[in-house]
């Protein structure tokens, strides 16, 4: 091989291998997704600290599922162990967590232990509504802070909507209520929030309902939602960081 052909092709290969390493900052993401085959159908989840309502691993025929289960369900009733629950999450500030996320005791709430400060990127998770006299909701909790505030964007098969909610300082208030929004019981589907700086997006089966753009920046922790008397299977939670 000669010399000009050598040269051509190390200058190709040091090219291509430039424009790769180039390319690696846009393409770094965080990803992960977290299911449940390896639990214990009874036990708690390992990926998730339960803090209001009852949560189990839970079975849906051969799938291994997490469950809020409400089937006895009783407003107001704190998950086990939760101060040691929340003393993990929020070290010192622990106690004042618990002491407002108690006034929003109507919504059973699971946060996932690994993620400690969601700020822009996407959660998706498919869910099944199973049963519910009042409700069969199944949401993804995010900017979840210190304080015991966070954000939602729920499904619910009832009522057939999806909502954008903010829970801040005790109270519930809707930030987006779409109307008329096909969520089916007994059959799995997904349910998506993309936050992109401020905006924030909500998918349900693909199709966008919520598009906001929010005040502040997002930063918290994340986490499953649910109401009430819901019965609802969640599995394969996928978080993706940028």
């Amino acid at each position: 091989m000669n010399r000009n052909k050598t040269r051509f092709l190390l200058m190709t290969l040091v090219a291509v291998v430039t424009l790769g390493m180039d390319s690696l900052p846009a393409l770094a993401k965080d990803s992960r997704i977290i299911e449940f085959s390896r639990d214990t159908p009874g036990a708690e989840a390992k990926a998730f600290s339960s803090l209001i309502g009852v949560w189990h691993v839970d079975r849906d025929g051969a799938r291994t599922v997490y469950a809020v289960d409400g089937k006895n369900w009783v407003q107001g009733v704190m998950a086990p162990a939760v101060g040691e629950k929340a003393k993990s999450l929020y070290g010192h500030g622990a106690s004042e967590f618990l002491r407002n996320l108690e006034k929003y005791r109507y919504f059973p709430l699971t946060v996932l232990k690994e993620v400690k400060d969601f700020k822009e990127g996407i959660i998706e998770v498919t869910f099944k509504p199973v049963s519910g006299r009042i409700d069969q909701a199944a949401g993804i909790a995010f900017n979840i802070k210190p304080n015991g505030d966070y954000l939602v964007i729920r499904a619910n098969a009832q009522e057939e909507n999806l909502v954008f909610f903010k829970l801040d300082q005790g109270r519930r208030s809707t930030v987006q209520w779409i109307n008329k929004v096909p969520v089916p019981s007994n059959r799995w589907q997904t349910l998506k929030v993309v936050v992109n700086g401020r905006k924030i997006e909500g998918y349900l089966n693909g199709t966008k309902y919520v598009d906001y753009l929010w005040s502040e920046d997002i930063d918290g922790r994340i986490g499953l939602w649910s109401k009430a008397d819901s019965y609802v299977f969640f599995d394969k939670v996928s978080v993706t960081t940028k």
